[in-house]
């Protein structure tokens, strides 16, 4: 392997929850199928929904979809196309606002599902935190081994855009 760092960013907190052969592939940037119709769908659902608040801040490691500034403060969005691994999303989220936090910034987050027409608010307490904790030290042990764990079957490997890669 390379001798570069490695680090934790919020789309490898979420992909951990779904699948960590995912997590060390995009870490080694072995990158999906770029012409799957579900990347295709997230990303139009990303850049299409919630035109008026600000897209993409980029804080360290992480790209966040949405942010504004209202009256209750700073708020962080993660948008995504449905509920169903809702927990990777809160999950993600938290990861978001950990970072803002170790950068001196008290944020809210939100999760949004547009298609569902829900909101879910999101705020990082000590639970979530050391959660967290847990979840950034396993993360960096996969990523750190020489080869990427073995492709397990799940529910998720129907729509994966790794699936090719990971069952032909």
């Amino acid at each position: 392997m390379e001798s570069r760092e490695l680090k934790v960013n919020g789309t490898l907190v979420w992909y951990y929850f779904i699948c960590p052969r995912e997590v060390w592939l995009i870490a080694h940037q072995i990158n999906p199928d770029e012409d799957n119709a579900n990347v295709s769908l997230g990303r139009f659902i990303q850049d299409y929904s919630y035109p008026r608040e600000r897209k993409e801040i980029l804080v360290g490691n992480s790209k966040m979809d949405v942010f504004r500034v209202s009256k209750e403060g700073f708020v962080v969005g993660e948008v995504k196309k449905s509920s169903r691994y809702r927990n990777s999303a809160r999950m993600q989220l938290a990861f978001y606002l950990s970072e803002l936090k170790q950068r001196g910034i008290a944020a809210k987050g939100e999760l949004r599902f547009p298609r569902e027409k829900r909101k879910e608010e999101v705020i990082l307490d000590r639970q979530m935190e050391l959660e967290l904790d847990r979840v950034r030290r396993e993360i960096l042990r996969i990523l750190y081994m020489p080869e990427p764990p073995a492709p397990i079957k799940i529910n998720f490997c129907k729509k994966c855009a790794y699936a090719e890669f990971c069952w032909s």
